[in-house]
């Protein structure tokens, strides 16, 4: 049985805002975003820049990851990606 690959993801929009969402397949998920047929959030905000994704096993630990991630000011999403980073994760 093959394991589908989830992805908990954030892309920089041009007016500097973040954008955080989940997809089973990344690159295809930010073309969509740039070519303006992603969420109703990023139309008009390309081009998107993606600058942290994680990867999980499950599509319901990347969807609680996007939902707490969302739940945080704006200092607190940035230092969460730095400290990711860090970590190497």
């Amino acid at each position: 049985m093959e394991t589908e690959t989830h992805y908990f993801y954030v892309l920089e929009c041009k007016d500097g805002t973040f954008y955080a969402g989940y997809t089973n397949n990344l690159m295809q998920r930010i073309e969509k975003h740039n070519a303006g047929k992603g969420a109703k959030y990023t139309r008009g905000r390309a081009p998107l820049t993606l600058i942290f994704h994680q990867i999980f096993s499950s599509k319901s630990d990347a969807q609680k990851m996007e939902y707490r991630f969302k739940r945080l000011s704006r200092q607190k999403k940035i230092e969460w990606m730095n400290t990711q980073r860090e970590e190497g994760r």
